[in-house]
């Protein structure tokens, strides 16, 4: 693994339009979205690529085609705002990003979040992507669902219990994504070395698995979190609170980190981002309610942001949807 950071030179085998990876990133994600140039995603995507989202995975470009025709059609004016593309290069001339969107949408379609409200929506999402030779071969994708179906004046639990019921009740229902049902993976990197991943992906372990973590040591007291369900924490007791509610909702689960980039550039400063997931059984009260004895499989990815007291702002992603989904078919 190599460390991230400025010195880092531009990719080969990739359109000169692109001058870095940040460029093609936030490039092609205007020009198929925001562009509608959504055929272009048969150039920009393998013929076979997996794409795994908390909610279940898809594979093949022409299956994203539809997908974004699809989100398209409910969300017509949607933007996509980049935040930050946080990258390494793979040692092959290609790299991996991990992509952080600001979406900002008007629900003016009818299609998976019902009948159209015209309802402006904001919500994020983090697309973990392998690329190589101008093209997209892998995806680990997750959207703020949870913040989605709040602005539409639902919850996560009842739009999970709606989704169950619209595929069928539990015996037809699409089961989420777990661990053992994953695609192989094409991309086999695990990141950089560079030290703020490597930090971060510590803090995660110790804030998701370790009952007496002391959240000083890892946050700035003035710490912005960016949590799922679209929801803001400031400081210290919101953090800890947050993380309590995901340690005890699941007491005996493991944690795995299955990527960690981490990088310092111009004007950006010390950045990592980590994807993750946590799999056992809801047996205990908190995030997700009371215990229902479900098998849980919760996929993360997180993004950190560093400064002179710790870690100042952080960006938590998972579905809470796909995790209710779960509970609710292991209830049936």
């Amino acid at each position: 693994m190599k460390s991230g950071g400025a010195r880092e030179g531009p990719v080969r085998d990739f359109d000169q339009r692109f001058n870095d990876p940040p460029s093609y990133i936030l490039g092609i994600t205007k020009e198929i979205w925001e562009d509608r140039n959504v055929e272009r995603l048969r150039e920009y995507y393998t013929a076979d690529i997996p794409v795994r989202s908390p909610d279940g995975y898809v594979v093949g470009s022409e299956a994203v085609i539809a997908a974004t025709h699809a989100t398209l059609e409910e969300l017509p004016d949607r933007q996509l705002l980049g935040e930050d593309v946080i990258w390494s290069e793979d040692g092959h001339g290609g790299f991996f990003s991990s992509h952080r969107i600001f979406s900002t949408a008007t629900h003016l379609g009818d299609g998976a979040f019902g009948e159209a409200t015209g309802i402006h929506l904001r919500y994020r999402v983090i697309a973990d992507c392998a690329a190589r030779a101008n093209q997209i071969y892998d995806e680990w994708l997750v959207r703020d669902l949870g913040a989605i179906v709040r602005q539409l004046g639902s919850t996560p639990e009842t739009f999970a219990a709606r989704q169950v019921e619209a595929e069928g009740n539990a015996e037809q229902a699409v089961l989420p994504l777990m661990s053992q049902s994953e695609p192989p993976a094409v991309y086999l990197g695990k990141g950089n070395d560079h030290p703020s991943g490597q930090r971060y992906a510590k803090e995660l372990k110790q804030l998701i698995t370790a009952d007496d973590v002391d959240v000083t040591t890892i946050y700035d007291r003035a710490v912005q979190m960016e949590q799922p369900g679209g929801q803001v924490g400031h400081g210290w007791a919101d953090a800890a609170c947050f993380w309590a509610g995901i340690r005890t909702s699941l007491p005996t689960a493991e944690f795995r980190v299955h990527h960690v980039i981490g990088r310092q550039d111009d004007g950006l400063g010390l950045r990592a981002a980590v994807r993750w997931s946590i799999t056992g059984t809801h047996d205990g009260p908190g995030y997700f309610g009371e215990p229902s004895g479900a098998p849980v499989h919760v996929m993360g990815i997180s993004h950190a942001e560093y400064g002179p007291w710790g870690l100042r702002r952080e960006f938590v992603l998972f579905d809470e949807v796909a995790v209710w989904k779960q509970i609710l078919l292991h209830r049936h």
